[in-house]
């Protein structure tokens, strides 16, 4: 039996334009810290599980919903299902998670959740998402780890 997706017939805005790297971002004697454009960069080409676009061509992840804190070594995200009862939404949730671990240096803890009022089960997603043994209990299966490379493999 096939699975069909959850939204057929999404709707697909147009990707941002690149971020210009400037002279001082390139010069590795001065100190940089990362913003939120940065980290939106880091997760705006993730592909949806289901559907051959862009977590950003479908207004998943935005720039505007990324939140940065240096000083507390903070990073949050919130993402927005294409569709308020989306079960893709722990899947795609992980995979903006691991990106982020993957990329961003040690010192940071990183939050992912679902937007508030987006989702019909955002408290249970961001509760599996905040649960740290979920998450590395995920990460052992072979399947889905196999799954969020797929999805995080552009990005």
């Amino acid at each position: 039996m096939t699975k069909t997706a959850d939204n057929v017939n999404p709707h697909v805005y147009e990707k941002g334009s690149e971020r210009e790297i400037t002279a001082t971002e390139r010069d590795e004697d001065v100190l940089d810290e990362i913003d939120e454009r940065e980290v939106f960069d880091l997760i705006r080409n993730i592909n949806d599980p289901e559907h051959p676009l862009t977590l950003e061509e479908l207004h998943v992840v935005e720039e505007q919903n990324v939140f940065i804190d240096n000083k507390d070594n903070l990073v949050r995200v919130y993402f927005t299902p294409t569709i308020p009862h989306c079960s893709m939404a722990t899947l795609i949730g992980l995979s903006i998670r691991v990106q982020l671990l993957r990329a961003l240096p040690s010192r940071f803890k990183v939050t992912v959740e679902v937007s508030e009022g987006t989702h019909v089960s955002e408290h249970a997603v961001n509760k599996q998402l905040a649960d740290k043994e979920r998450v590395a209990a995920a990460l052992e299966n072979n399947n889905l780890v196999q799954i969020i490379n797929q999805c995080v493999a552009n990005s």
